[in-house]
């Protein structure tokens, strides 16, 4: 069962009080948000690859699939027992991780992809970050916590020193991605900056009034991890069979997109009811600076200078203090 709703944060305690207690094994509610950086679980939920998998354990696998806007819902759902796996960006999990040590540990399960994010402007003044004033207003899924603010706050305290990191915090509004980058491309709304993700940058580029101020990637120094899966310790040690399908499945859901773009593309389309060109898809999943693998890649690039900043009061020793032993098997950083 798949449920394409916002869950505004008003909301949530009425739609967590109608499943709270933990799923035997068998089951997993899983959670995603909405792009292209999802399509590993695209192609899990079309080929139904965790079921796949659980029936090779001998166990029938019911898997309920909702899709969520913003890590901050996200975060409390998973906390509130409504959801069994969520996904968000690395800064949002490494939040989780850090405030739940000792008690439900939520750790990462495996990396969606490697994928740039865009800070955007229809202001021809905005080219770069000193050039944003309190006449700006920055949309993001999730102003002052999420992938996106974090990304900002890690490169504002770079520019203007660690003492101002949210600097922009003020000038940022909460809005998933498809409303704000409708506000960027049709212009006379507040919102004329938007933190953006694949597909949305592209479709927003395509617009002459729009224009990438900086990427993801010029702050981490290279390609690295924007989404992850994670999960608690308590579903991951009561669940080792449905745990071990769900891993498995994204192995090869990672696998079949790196050998079958064209067809990886058409899965998205049809799994987020997407109106985009085939062709405009097939584009951004045939992009080089795109890897569709579970790997992290410099995931610890946050951990380490978000504890700069103070965000996270821990420091983790490396990548695999917060991911569960499973993602091992794979390279990371």
């Amino acid at each position: 069962m798949r449920f394409a709703s916002l869950i505004a944060t008003t909301a949530i305690a009425a739609a967590l009080s109608l499943s709270t207690s933990a799923h035997a094994e068998g089951q997993i509610r899983i959670a995603q948000q909405f792009g292209i950086g999802y399509l590993i679980l695209d192609v899990v939920q079309d080929q139904k690859l965790i079921e796949k998998y659980g029936k090779q354990q001998g166990i029938d696998i019911k898997v309920e699939w909702n899709s969520i806007s913003g890590a901050t819902a996200m975060n409390e759902a998973l906390l509130a027992g409504a959801l069994d796996v969520v996904s968000a960006g690395v800064p949002p999990m490494l939040t989780l991780w850090d405030r739940t040590r000792g008690r439900q540990n939520v750790k990462a399960i495996a990396s969606l992809g490697s994928m740039p994010n865009y800070l955007l402007s229809n202001n021809p003044k905005v080219r770069t970050l000193q050039d944003l004033s309190d006449k700006d207003r920055i949309a993001v899924p999730a102003a002052g916590v999420g992938y996106q603010s974090r990304t900002l706050q890690i490169e504002t305290a770079r520019v203007f020193g660690k003492a101002d990191y949210k600097r922009f915090d003020n000038i940022s509004v909460s809005l998933p991605h498809p409303d704000a980058t409708v506000a960027l491309i049709s212009g006379g709304s507040e919102i004329n900056t938007h933190f953006s993700s694949p597909p949305f940058q592209y479709q927003a580029l395509e617009n002459k009034n729009v224009h990438k101020v900086l990427s993801s990637y010029d702050i981490l120094g290279g390609p690295a991890t924007f989404n992850v899966l994670y999960t608690t310790q308590k579903f991951h040690d009561d669940n080792p069979k449905t745990y071990k399908a769900f891993y498995n499945a994204l192995v090869e859901a990672a696998q079949f997109i790196r050998a079958n773009k064209a067809k990886a593309a058409d899965t998205f389309i049809r799994v987020q009811k997407s109106k985009l060109s085939p062709e405009f898809v097939r584009k951004i999943v045939e992009d080089p600076e795109i890897d569709f693998t579970v790997s992290p890649q410099r995931s610890y690039v946050y951990a380490d200078k978000l504890h700069d900043i103070g965000v996270l009061k821990n420091r983790a020793a490396s990548w695999k203090d917060y991911f569960f032993e499973e993602a091992y098997a794979q390279p990371g950083s």
